[in-house]
């Protein structure tokens, strides 16, 4: 009863006249326009012939597609960009899930402000976090590479597998592992063949996540890459030279890509 009296007033809610609800919808409507329909002109104007972005378009084709697939130095820089984010996604995890599980399953003097500062890199903007980075790793003279990209990526990436496996274990019902060790198993066989499977959704979704993320980065990348670039860096230095009309090939398919995998790990993430 009181679950359908709060689902009438969620429905007749008299602070909801119609034009309010015209007000809202409008609002809204034009919150999506200003968020996606740069996209979607990037995505048409893929489709056209012309080297110009004007519109209407004259021609439909897929030349620009062609020219992406021919451009040997960007693939060179995709697979750099893969490189990347295939290091930094090991990384995290094999630095991520150990400290969410001392974070939930040991007390110790100032993890409340752990828990809170381990936000931090995902606050601070990534200019800083870059240029941090950069001063510290010059003062050991590191010669910037795709490695120091992976570095800075996995700082700027780890609180998201921290956040993610330690809300995991938080939810996690603590008797089965008991009855586990009541049976005889060890605290390893307990682990891997108890624990482990039940966070199996918590770090494949962080781990699409942190992938994504790592593999459009741009302003920790700009400070720590050296001579190889990674994608978004490959089309910064095109922008530079002026608009290329294969950009917006390129984006549309970054897009498509990011949009599948993001997709994959948010519902992976949604089944905890």
């Amino acid at each position: 009863m009181r679950n359908g009296r709060t689902a009438m007033q969620a429905r007749y809610d008299p602070l909801l006249t119609r034009p309010v609800r015209r007000g809202l919808l409008v609002t809204a409507v034009a919150a999506f326009a200003f968020l996606y329909l740069p996209i979607a002109v990037l995505v048409v104007f893929s489709f056209s012939d012309s080297p110009l972005l004007v519109f209407p378009i004259d021609s439909v084709g897929l030349a620009w597609y062609r020219a992406l697939f021919a451009d040997s130095d960007l693939w060179r820089s995709v697979g750099n960009s893969l490189i990347v984010a295939g290091t930094v996604v090991p990384l995290t995890l094999i630095l991520g899930v150990p400290l969410a599980f001392g974070l939930d399953r040991v007390n110790f003097p100032g993890k409340r402000l752990l828990e809170h500062g381990i936000l931090l890199p995902l606050v601070v903007p990534g200019i800083v976090t870059g240029l941090a980075l950069l001063l510290l790793l010059s003062r050991f003279d590191t010669r910037l590479s795709l490695f120091t990209v992976a570095i800075g990526h996995s700082v700027w990436c780890l609180p998201i597998v921290v956040t993610q496996v330690y809300a995991r274990l938080r939810r996690f019902d603590r008797s089965i592992e008991e009855a586990s060790l009541d049976l005889g198993a060890g605290p390893a066989t307990t682990f891997w063949r108890v624990t482990l499977p039940n966070l199996k959704s918590a770090l494949l979704g962080s781990a699409l996540l942190v992938f994504v993320l790592s593999f459009d980065e741009i302003p920790v990348t700009f400070f720590l890459t050296g001579s190889e670039n990674t994608l978004p860096m490959h089309i910064w230095s095109m922008l530079r030279e002026g608009v290329n009309p294969v950009i917006n090939a390129i984006a549309t398919l970054t897009i498509a890509l990011s949009i599948l995998v993001a997709f994959l790990g948010l519902r992976l993430l949604s089944r905890d």
